[in-house]
């Protein structure tokens, strides 16, 4: 397979002239077209000159998904302009930060989330702020969109910066990752091939355009017939209801969301639905045939980064559990902390190469630090644990850093958590390292009851007990009723408090249920 970067816009433009009335995408039902499109974001971008935003400049956009933000998006592009996408749940000082870091000339916003914006500290001059669903005099978004203002620049490069994506920050302060539109585009290419789609597919869209899970997905219906049905958010109640109502073919998972969505109770409506393919990363060796088997559907596993155009491997011979093989366009190594590669079964560093010119990111936002530790001789340092087996297969095995000193030994957040999330009981769990008494550190871990269970931290250590080793097994369980999330449903776990006087120690007597 021959693949050279190419932009997406350019494609997008010439399809919108040949079929203007062919659905681009659907919001909650309602279709939008490639014309309706193309108009609202040429609006788009005639508006952001008008205000002086030249190529290369940046927009801050914190909007959840709507029928606007496709338009939002495909503006920026057209106008150069690079799009910094935010998290519609952040708030206080992790908001304050990347709106001060990424230095934005304008602010998009949903007019619900401006009052976050305002707690969080960050001062924002109000004439540089578009406020989706907002009243004058601040310029309602609607308002520019339906100007039918003419926009006809010619379209960046693929090499020309697309947008800044921010990391999940699950462990520390997010990262901008300098995205460009050939990245974008190639991130749309893979996922076509690691989820075997073809015209005619729709995908259902649940992940926030801010999210490189999500905003991937805009060059599918540029590239092939394929239609996009979005959702404002995931829910696990309403997930396979939405995925008949819009006959979606393809569904995408990320993190627990395997897991999520097999604790929901059974019905006999599992496998009454036209999905073919699940697709995405994360999903355990052990929750992957059970989702298969009951909601009747191929599992086609992939790892990636969003600094390696987000798809790195694709998993397309069906051995579970695996990540699969390198991309055509990608090498991959694990290498050992000596720099050299290990033995086939052994655990290193993921570290990616490529042959593609513009495949792997140019380095993270005024962060020189970052940069140089990712980007040595030309390649991705992943900081992700991986392993071959013998038949060149990558496996997975979490974050190098995502570990924790007890008792002399390095404790993998990871494998703590595969087996505490296999409780019947609980529906997700995170393991973090708190201060020790006495030696390096010791575990707490966070369990999210499944809805209608109860845990009692006493007995659940018990079983936890059976199941890891005796310096696995966490010192303190705390129950929480929900986790703050990243776009992609991963645990925010620098959020998680390291405070031990509220939750159950193991080495003191049981807290009451």
């Amino acid at each position: 397979m021959t693949v050279t970067i190419k932009d997406f816009l350019g494609s997008f433009k010439t399809k919108a002239d040949r079929v203007p009335d062919q659905v681009f995408a659907r919001f909650n039902g309602e279709p939008i077209t490639f014309g309706l499109l193309d108009s609202m974001s040429d609006s788009f971008a005639a508006e952001l000159r008008r205000r002086g935003l030249q190529h290369g400049d940046r927009v801050a956009v914190m909007m959840r998904n709507s029928r606007f933000s496709l338009a939002v998006l495909f503006g920026l592009a057209k106008a150069g302009v690079v799009w910094v996408p935010v998290n519609a749940q952040l708030r206080g000082d992790g908001l304050k930060y990347i709106l001060e870091h990424c230095e934005p000339g304008t602010f998009v916003c949903d007019a619900d989330l401006l009052d976050t914006v305002n707690e969080s500290g960050v001062t924002i001059d109000a004439s540089n702020i578009i406020v989706a669903g907002g009243e004058e005099p601040s310029p309602a978004l609607e308002t520019i969109l339906a100007a039918q203002a003419r926009f006809d620049e010619p379209t960046p490069q693929a090499s020309d910066l697309f947008a800044i994506m921010y990391t999940s920050g699950t462990t520390g302060r997010p990262k901008g990752v300098m995205v460009t539109h050939g990245m974008i585009r190639l991130a749309g290419e893979a996922v076509r091939t690691l989820s075997l789609a073809k015209a005619g597919d729709v995908f259902f869209v649940w992940e926030p355009l801010y999210h490189i899970g999500g905003a991937q997905l805009i060059v599918l219906p540029v590239i092939d017939d394929i239609q996009l049905a979005m959702v404002d958010r995931f829910s696990a109640s309403r997930f396979w209801d939405q995925v008949r109502t819009y006959g979606a073919t393809h569904i995408h998972y990320l993190g627990g969301i395997p897991q999520i969505l097999l604790k929901q109770p059974e019905t006999v409506s599992d496998r009454k639905h036209p999905v073919r393919i699940a697709w995405g990363g994360g999903c355990p060796k052990d929750v992957w045939p059970l989702f298969s088997e009951r909601f009747g559907v191929e599992m086609r596993e992939c790892y990636g980064m969003t600094e390696a155009s987000s798809i790195t491997t694709c998993n397309d011979n069906g051995v579970v559990g695996a990540v699969g093989r390198a991309m055509p366009w990608f090498t991959v190594d694990i290498l050992g902390e000596n720099g050299q590669p290990v033995p086939v079964g052994e655990k290193g560093e993921i570290v990616v190469r490529t042959s593609l010119d513009g495949a792997l990111f140019k380095g993270y936002l005024n962060n020189q630090e970052a940069t140089d530790k990712a980007l040595k001789n030309g390649s991705l340092h992943t900081g992700d644990s991986g392993s071959f087996d013998a038949d060149g297969n990558l496996w997975f095995h979490g974050r190098l850093t995502d570990s924790v000193r007890c008792k002399g030994e390095n404790v993998s957040a990871w494998e703590v958590e595969h087996v505490a999330s296999s409780h019947p009981s609980v529906e997700d769990c995170a393991m973090i390292g708190v201060k020790a008494e006495i030696g390096e550190q010791d575990i707490k871990l966070f369990v999210k009851p499944k809805a209608g269970s109860v845990i009692v931290p006493s007995e659940l250590s018990v079983w936890l007990g059976e199941r890891l080793a005796t310096y696995q097994n966490p010192r303190y369980i705390a129950v929480v009723d929900e986790f703050e999330r990243t776009p992609s449903q991963r645990i925010m776990k620098h959020r998680l408090p390291s405070g031990i006087d509220t939750c159950w120690d193991r080495l003191s007597l049981p807290m009451a249920s």
